[in-house]
């Protein structure tokens, strides 16, 4: 109720109450209440959100660098480690200016070496002057082209022993690899080791990580290289080498 006086009359007036509904104001406080906690509720969501997806980042990447681990650690593993120098099972002799830094020659003695096969039998090259010998490379016992070259020497095995040639198979692999690989196979010629690579040096054939390069090498019976086989088709290589040895 309002009260007002002009002149000498007074004024009594009766107005509604000038704002809102005191039941609107709190509906809308509720309101803005409501939505205050569904603002806060949104940005609690975004910021789990938003820690979910840094925590499957970081594992997605843990487990990226894991899988690049294990490719290196298997890549790492299926090569042959360094094996040491086993000079007293292996030894290359003093060679001539002809096999010097494996600077073979065909023409020109081939490089000596002592060194005991697998069977344990003492072997030098220089010593066997007088008959054919033939020295071949390979990467690694039972491998598949590796077990194809020594499986065919082995069945044409009676047209070298008609030549009178000593055969004789080199890789790094150590004595009790070539002796298994020897019985596996029935192989009737002998598997030296070289360990340490020397001999493979000596001749010139390359060393990747511990596997040679397939080559081969023909002496003849006056201890000169006859033949040099850098090349090597297993499918017909040792048809190839005992025509080398009959010609």
């Amino acid at each position: 109720m309002l009260r007002a006086t002009y002149g000498n009359q007074s004024v009594v007036s009766v107005r509604p109450w000038i704002g809102r509904d005191p039941m609107e104001g709190a509906g809308s406080r509720a309101a803005a209440s409501g939505d205050a906690d569904e603002m806060r509720g949104r940005a609690a969501r975004a910021r789990a959100a938003r820690g979910v997806s840094f925590a499957a980042m970081r594992s997605s990447l843990f487990a990226s660098v894991t899988i690049v681990s294990l490719c290196v650690g298997a890549t790492a593993c299926n090569r042959d480690a360094p094996r040491p120098d086993q000079g007293s099972a292996t030894t290359v002799a003093s060679g001539t200016p002809a096999t010097t830094n494996g600077e073979v020659t065909v023409g020109k003695p081939a490089p000596d070496f002592k060194a005991k096969d697998h069977n344990g039998a003492e072997l030098e090259l220089s010593a066997l002057k007088g008959k054919p010998v033939v020295v071949y490379f390979y990467p690694k016992d039972e491998t598949p082209g590796c077990t194809t070259e020594a499986k065919d020497f082995r069945d044409q095995w009676k047209g070298f022993e008609k030549t009178g040639v000593t055969v004789i198979g080199i890789s790094t692999d150590n004595p009790e690899s070539h002796k298994a690989f020897a019985k596996h196979h029935e192989l009737p010629f002998h598997l030296v080791s070289d360990e340490s690579g020397a001999i493979a040096k000596s001749f010139g054939v390359p060393n990747r990580a511990g596997f040679l390069s397939r080559q081969t090498f023909v002496i003849g019976a006056d201890g000169n290289v006859k033949k040099i086989y850098r090349d090597v088709d297993v499918s017909k290589h040792v048809t190839e080498v005992l025509a080398d040895l009959k010609s």
